[in-house]
């Protein structure tokens, strides 16, 4: 099964459309689809190098309008759909702090998550269910997305298979290296 999704990717990258699906795929796990653009970006920018940074900027795009739409999902359907389960669970109060402890350090938790492999769409819908500041939080999703998107783009442009090999076996150990010195010097300049 891995094999004929590998083998899809690699033909949707040398696609006519590989842009298109790039820019859907990135549109959609930023607010539903479990798949990162990663899976797309990689190849294309591997057999097109200097598209690389033209690639970063469809995926930073679409992956940004696609959090919009995630923000939206979280501000307008989450009450509806789950404050209702919360409630009957006994969650409420829980949930009430989770807004405030979202409002106290989302745009930590965006910058973080947004340079992270971790799924985007978390983050989009919690900001909105938290009723986190959009322009903030679309200010800080144009920012980490693009600078995570370009990175890969910016390694593979470079050193090509090289980097396509650490990024598969060591971008998740050192974005998450990154994001806990980030926290860990946030919570030092907080409680110092």
């Amino acid at each position: 099964m891995l094999r004929r999704f590998y083998n899809r990717v690699m033909m949707l990258a040398a696609s006519p459309y590989a842009d298109a699906w790039l820019a859907l795929i990135a549109f959609a796990e930023a607010s539903f689809f479990p798949i990162p653009p990663d899976a797309l970006l990689v190849p294309m920018a591997l057999a097109k190098p200097r598209s690389a940074w033209r690639f970063a900027a469809i995926c930073t795009v679409a992956s940004v309008i696609g959090g919009a739409l995630g923000y939206l999902i979280g501000f307008a359907v989450f009450d509806r759909v789950a404050q209702p389960i919360l409630h009957l669970y006994g969650y409420g109060p829980a949930y009430q702090a989770f807004q405030a402890k979202f409002q106290e350090y989302g745009l930590w938790i965006i910058l973080i998550k947004g340079l992270t492999p971790i799924p985007y769409k978390i983050v989009t819908i919690a900001a909105g269910a938290a009723r986190f500041d959009f322009w903030v939080f679309m200010t800080a999703s144009l920012l980490t997305r693009g600078a995570r998107f370009f990175l890969v783009a910016t390694l593979l442009h470079f050193f090509g298979d090289a980097v396509r090999h650490f990024i598969e076996k060591w971008l998740t150990l050192v974005t998450s290296a990154l994001a806990i010195g980030v926290v860990g010097g946030f919570l030092a300049l907080k409680f110092l």
